[in-house]
């Protein structure tokens, strides 16, 4: 079973350019048949088309709905608007999503969400961590979820993958940190016993600077070891490889890098 997680970065290149090639992406993230992709900064109006790029059952989410300055848009309107400068523009129009796409043959049960950062949670953990307002501000900008689903596997079992895209704040990163421990705690919490648990995305903190990671991996929770980076693939209840990072020239693409964030990936036994 191949996991795969990648921030799409809206379809921009590294450096960004005025187009995006999001269709590119998908077809090259699937090429080699994984079991599971995780998506993150999926442009909203994007959705419609994941399982036709990639040949995958698609499942997703919005976190952060179109909008036009203060009022809310349409997916169509927002991909009108940001083609005029894909790299300048991102999501400023066309809003962001999470998606989790799995084979085709895969049964695919229960869909679940949750707000990552909450008014209420935001305020809880501001007071524990004792965040200033400029830090406070940051946090709500702009919504946060985790998306996870219910996968019955071709050996009778069944698994949560969930896929989560943590707040950016690099100042402090207990932020994005309890958010991590949030979506750990909600996926937890819709597994039963000997359901196998994937939780894996762009965590926006790396396992040196993360308290919330140190405790995943730990005896307690029991989950495999955390990724290189901020991007991550966390696993329990079965044998997995280390998460693997691939190579940038694995994502070049007319001279520039596909995304900002590097594909990561674990095979499952």
């Amino acid at each position: 079973m191949l996991v795969r997680s990648w921030n799409l970065f809206h379809g921009n290149t590294k450096p960004p350019q005025r187009t995006a090639f999001l269709e590119e992406m998908l077809r090259l993230a699937t090429a080699d048949a994984p079991t599971v992709l995780c998506l993150q900064e999926v442009p909203v109006w994007a959705l419609a088309h994941l399982e036709r790029w990639s040949g995958m059952h698609a499942v997703g989410a919005v976190a952060a709905r179109p909008m036009l300055g203060p009022l809310p848009s349409t997916a169509a309107l927002g991909r009108a608007l940001t083609e005029a400068n894909h790299g300048l523009l991102r999501s400023a129009f066309s809003g962001q999503a999470n998606a989790i796409l799995v084979a085709d043959g895969l049964r695919v049960g229960e869909r679940r969400v949750q707000t990552l950062n909450p008014r209420r949670f935001r305020a809880e953990q501001a007071r524990v961590v004792g965040a200033d307002w400029i830090a406070r501000l940051a946090w709500g900008k702009e919504r946060r979820i985790v998306l996870a689903v219910r996968v019955a596997l071709p050996t009778g079992r069944s698994a949560w993958i969930g896929n989560l895209h943590a707040t950016s704040y690099p100042p402090d990163q207990r932020l994005p940190d309890a958010e991590v421990l949030r979506a750990a705690r909600f996926v937890d919490g819709l597994a039963a016993a000997d359901e196998l648990v994937v939780l894996t995305g762009d965590f926006n903190v790396s396992f040196l600077r993360s308290r919330t990671l140190h405790e995943l991996t730990g005896r307690e929770w029991g989950f495999s070891s955390a990724g290189p980076a901020i991007d991550h693939i966390l696993v329990r209840g079965a044998p997995s490889t280390p998460v693997h990072r691939w190579p940038d020239e694995r994502r070049e693409h007319l001279g520039r890098l596909l995304s900002d964030h590097a594909r990561v990936e674990v095979s499952i036994e």
